[in-house]
């Protein structure tokens, strides 16, 4: 009898164990996939997959422990698998199949060069998720809302997602401890309205200041170790750091005809009231990294990844011109390299545009901003940020996320980009072809 019971016992305890958050996709190649989620307490966990195409053949993951120490989570790397192909997946808590209300698959990348044309594809943008807790946030009137964001955004069914950084708001509770840094990821990734859209798609991700320490934080931070660590516990990027830059979080991904460059712009930078030493927001090791990549890269947009504002020269704000040498820099390789396709990517600044600037070559660049997703706005940006190189009728000072489409023949390719309220409501659309991103013959 008392076996029996300690059986009972050990099996209602088990059931109590669920997912804390997630599953959540990261990272997709032709061969191999990533995928996180969190539990809920200490469990033995596992994925169970099958290609659409065969789907009473099912394959199974080693399990994995999930422990107090890592915040309960667990990062699968999944493979290997066909290119092309669409695999439904369960997860598995204990040994049995957890249940989910909302459908579970991924698709590996096709291998499509010498093949086909490259494939159309749609993806989404956004930063500042600023997620409410009462206990831990300034009083007054909550800084976080709307987020019913975050099922507009599933609803469009991307084909991936950027988060630009600001991804978690780590508190004054939180960033000085190891604790409190994973309480408020745990907190943030915990959200409901937020699980169905990480498992709609493969998500990608940078920091800024918020994720990275407190505001406006920079290289001094005494605990960039410790969010470094939380940031690779909670995403599931390709790398964390290139050779040579390999203390932060920089990495690379491509996905059809393009290429993205994610930077680290805490990692390196300076602070921005010192007036001795180095003034770098990306280091010089990085910025050679990312040059190199760009020169040798043969995608038609090159995607470049930054917390900061590019391309903004409006100063006062953690924009890139406050590091007007390595900016100058970054502009003037790209025109003497030859390097065709650059857009950059960027978040920060609690609200959207896209900035244009022509290069003394003719080409242009541009830097499309996107945020915030549920933090507050910046709602007097036309007062106070007059962006000269602004693209007017892009400026959004509300909540919104932007969704970016790469389609068209291969020498003809463009980029759409479409904002949208919280609600999902299209607010403007703006088209960019691949020809202006090359020099005036």
């Amino acid at each position: 009898m008392r076996l029996a019971f300690l059986l009972v016992l050990g099996f209602v305890l088990a059931q109590k164990v669920g997912l804390q958050a997630g599953p959540m996709l990261g990272y997709a190649q032709m061969r191999e996939v990533a995928l996180w989620l969190q539990t809920t307490a200490p469990a033995k966990v596992q994925i169970e997959y099958a290609d659409t195409a065969q789907p009473t053949r099912k394959f199974r993951t080693p399990a994995i422990q999930t422990e107090a120490s890592t915040a309960y989570t667990a990062l699968f790397k999944i493979g290997p698998l066909e290119p092309g192909r669409v695999y439904r997946y369960a997860v598995l808590i204990n040994g049995r199949v957890y249940p989910l209300s909302y459908p579970t698959y991924f698709r590996t990348l096709p291998q499509w060069r010498w093949r086909s044309a490259p494939p159309d594809f749609r993806f989404v943008i956004g930063s500042c998720a600023y997620i409410n807790d009462s206990l831990y946030d300034r009083p007054g009137e909550p800084y976080g809302g709307n987020y019913e964001i975050f099922s507009a955004i599933a609803a469009q069914k991307p084909d991936f997602m950027l988060w630009l950084g600001d991804n978690v708001y780590l508190r004054e509770a939180d960033w000085n401890s190891r604790s409190g840094i994973l309480y408020r990821y745990t907190h943030t990734r915990s959200l409901p309205q937020l699980q169905p859209l990480l498992a709609t798609c493969p998500h990608y991700a940078i920091w800024d200041d918020h994720d990275f320490g407190p505001n406006d934080s920079d290289r001094g931070f005494w605990g960039r170790a410790l969010t470094r660590e939380a940031f690779m516990l909670f995403w599931a990027n390709p790398s964390y750091g290139v050779p040579s830059a390999p203390e932060g979080i920089t990495t690379f991904f491509e996905w059809s005809d393009a290429e993205f460059f994610l930077l680290d712009n805490r990692t390196y930078r300076a602070p921005n009231k010192r007036k001795t030493g180095s003034r770098t927001m990306l280091g010089s090791a990085q910025l050679e990294w990312l040059i190199d990549a760009l020169k040798s890269s043969h995608a038609t947009f090159k995607f470049v990844v930054c917390g900061s504002q590019i391309l903004n020269p409006t100063g006062g704000y953690e924009n890139f011109i406050n590091f007007p040498e390595e900016r100058e820099l970054l502009l003037k390789r790209i025109q003497e390299e030859g390097i065709t396709g650059v857009i950059f990517l960027t978040g920060d600044r609690h609200y959207s545009e896209i900035s244009a600037l022509t290069l003394p070559n003719g080409q242009k660049v541009y830097d499309i901003t996107s945020s915030p997703l549920t933090a507050s706005p910046f709602t007097a940006v036309k007062e106070k940020d007059k962006n000269p190189l602004r693209i007017a009728e892009t400026l959004t000072p509300q909540r919104n996320f932007l969704l970016l489409s790469v389609t068209g023949a291969e020498r003809e390719r463009r980029l759409k980009v479409s904002a949208f309220s919280s609600g999902g409501e299209k607010l403007w659309e703006y088209e960019i072809k691949a020809a202006e991103l090359r020099p005036k013959q």
